[in-house]
């Protein structure tokens, strides 16, 4: 893991204990730190008690960590010779948090409404998350820098992307932040290695101090509004990637949209970037190379990849090697399998219209499968696709919804369920055509997660024999 001699002796406080929340705890106490640790989910603070190295341990007492953990203000034992720090649980919402070096929450606590945070600037204790904790150490890992990738759409392919052109090239190199592990549950990297996060924007909001060797926004369109003061307080998290910048360092910026554009003249006003590229939209490229990063907007994920590599100084021809044998992500733009001719594409993770616009680009003939959650009542972002489309399917709560909007449009097809859809559009489909699932919606109305959701469509074109 990531350790630091900076937290030593100080007290932290980590509300939500998932995998980010787990390795924060972790990284602070190897690192000699003090925490105070809380998640509303027993199940949650029991696995951290029992994970190693806590396993075994006494706790206050005489309760063990092989019993259900409960209540609060459970000690850890008194810190070992090797710095290990103090655990306790405890609902920082009842703890007198005046002292605290850090509130480190979870991205998923929305600040502009969880009672922590007003608590938390009360006691005059930072907000932070384990990116301001990754930026704080490092100071103390071997000499490196940072590519951080923000955006609306395509950051997670854009951020997998530039790691695997870094490995292909050579270079040590880690992936975390928003996709993969978390970055503080990983070895360091050795002298000469690049760190790769993918940064969303409640990320961004609890990080303070991070300096991007190369800052990269892909674009903005209205998303998690519910969490800001309207669209111009998102655009505002996503700039702070830029302001964090020291003078001297690279920023990467997609201008096709009004408000990223707005970012990179200002950027570029501000003087800080060494050098501010512009990736400008509509750029004509040969994707024919490249199978996992097919359609427009892959082709601005390439430009933004291409651009971050350049500024790292890696060799065109690595580039292109990369590019070439990218292999994509699960559940964004992947090719599942070709039937008698048609193409199965899952685009799970495309859960608003301004993420599935782009698929719908990318192939001349589509059945259509959308549904779920719907997050908006309109599909106009996806207009300039519905040529493409020979039949849309929809399923899920928002089934009627989108239907109402697609008829006139397309031929439409209530389907309800995503296995009655993938039938109904393997029947129709003929050789040259694809089937996408690209739902332009959340999946939580019949699916945990998008990931599920991906995962349910792999199995229903299995099954399709």
């Amino acid at each position: 893991m990531i350790t630091s001699p900076v937290w030593r002796g100080k007290r932290f406080a980590v509300l939500g204990l998932a995998r980010s929340g787990a390795a924060t705890v972790h990284a602070l106490l190897a690192s000699g730190a003090e925490v105070l640790a809380w998640d509303s989910n027993e199940a949650a603070r029991e696995s951290l008690a029992k994970a190693p190295p806590l396993q075994g341990r006494r706790w206050g007492g005489g309760l063990s960590t092989s019993e259900p953990v409960r209540g609060s203000a459970m000690p850890h034992p008194n810190p070992s010779p090797e710095g290990e720090g103090l655990l306790e649980f405890a609902d920082p919402l009842t703890a007198d948090l005046t002292g605290f070096a850090g509130m480190v929450v979870s991205p998923g606590v929305p600040l502009n409404r969880h009672p922590i945070a007003p608590h938390a600037r009360r006691a005059g204790v930072p907000l932070i998350g384990d990116i301001e904790l990754f930026a704080q150490a490092r100071a103390d890992l071997p000499a490196h820098r940072v590519v951080g990738i923000t955006g609306t759409n395509g950051k997670s392919t854009t951020t997998a992307l530039i790691h695997h052109i870094i490995e292909t090239a050579g270079i040590p190199t880690r992936l975390g932040g928003n996709i993969g592990l978390p970055i503080l549950g990983q070895e360091p990297l050795p002298e000469g290695g690049v760190y790769v996060l993918e940064l969303s924007s409640y990320q961004i909001d609890l990080t303070q101090s991070l300096d991007c060797d190369v800052a990269v926004l892909l674009n903005i369109t209205p998303d998690h509004l519910d969490r800001y003061d309207g669209f111009e307080g998102y655009a505002a998290s996503k700039a702070r990637l830029f302001a964090m910048q020291s003078k001297g360092h690279a920023a990467i910026i997609g201008i096709g949209d009004a408000a990223s554009a707005t970012i990179a003249r200002r950027v570029a006003l501000s003087g800080r970037a060494e050098d501010v590229t512009k990736i400008a939209p509509g750029v004509c490229m040969d994707q024919s190379r490249w199978p996992a990063l097919q359609g427009p907007h892959n082709a601005q994920n390439a430009l933004a990849a291409i651009a971050a590599c350049e500024a790292l100084g890696i060799d065109r021809a690595a580039i292109d090697r990369g590019l070439e044998s990218f292999p994509g992500l699960p559940h964004r733009m992947e090719r599942i399998a070709t039937r008698n001719g048609v193409l199965f594409v899952n685009d799970s993770k495309a859960t608003n219209p301004e993420s599935t616009a782009p698929a719908l680009a990318a192939y001349p003939r589509i059945h259509w499968i959308l549904g779920g959650v719907a997050k908006t009542d309109s599909l106009e972002a996806c207009r300039p696709g519905f040529g493409h489309v020979v039949r849309a399917y929809t399923i899920g709560e928002a089934g009627l919804l989108f239907a109402g909007l697609l008829e006139g449009e397309m031929p439409v097809e209530q389907s309800g369920t995503l296995e009655a859809a993938v039938r109904a559009a393997a029947a129709n489909a003929r050789p040259g055509d694809a089937v996408l699932l690209s739902p332009a919606c959340a999946s939580f109305d019949q699916f945990r997660d998008f990931e599920a959701r991906g995962d349910a469509f792999r199995a229903a074109v299995e099954a399709l024999g």
